[in-house]
């Protein structure tokens, strides 16, 4: 029986493999009119954010957006999204040095819904000084009135090696270090001190 079952799993592997070695349409084709659009929001949305013009940025983005930031800040639709901009963007975000690259083509789901990974590095100004930050993100668009729009965002970066963890290491080195040589002088003060 044990012999049976294993023949069997065998023979469905092997026939599955088949199939999807031979089906063109195992793999999105990057030609597809759906992914061309997809990319044409792209460029629309890194032009836009990339020129400061918030207005024309939200053309593209679903009004019932959700997005969560690198300080695990949600923002929800497109008032919260202006309101971030708002308080954090406009003074924060400088620009990207790699703006966002996805890792492949977008996976499409039902032919109106789209999921996308990738990555970017970007220049920050934060608590008076500047950082370049390397992210992930996971983008999800809806293709509503044959246009394709940002409906979710989610971006973070890597919480254990990262340039504001790699200052704030520094600022403690920088304090402990003060720290070690003033108790040295001081040691060496009161000591005298004491001699006289």
């Amino acid at each position: 029986m044990k012999t049976q079952l294993t023949t069997l799993a065998c023979a469905c592997l092997i026939t599955c493999g088949q199939a999807l070695a031979q089906s063109p349409s195992a793999a999105p084709a990057a030609t597809d009119p759906d992914h061309e659009a997809l990319r044409a929001t792209r460029t629309e949305l890194l032009d836009a954010i990339t020129k400061g013009d918030f207005d024309r940025v939200l053309k593209s983005v679903h009004p019932g957006v959700l997005v969560t930031w690198q300080n695990n800040e949600v923002c929800r639709g497109h008032d919260g999204l202006r309101d971030f901009f708002n308080r954090m963007g406009k003074d924060a975000f400088k620009g990207y040095t790699t703006p966002p690259t996805p890792d492949g083509l977008t996976i499409l789901y039902g032919g109106d819904t789209g999921i996308v990974v990738g990555e970017t590095v970007a220049s920050y100004n934060l608590l008076g000084s500047s950082y370049e930050m390397k992210s992930r993100w996971t983008a999800t668009l809806v293709k509503e009135n044959d246009r394709w729009l940002l409906a979710g965002y989610h971006i973070s970066m890597n919480v254990l090696d990262n340039p504001i963890l790699a200052a704030a290491k520094g600022s403690l080195y920088g304090v402990g270090g003060a720290a070690v040589v003033a108790g040295l002088l001081g040691g060496f003060l009161l000591g005298r001190l004491r001699r006289s």
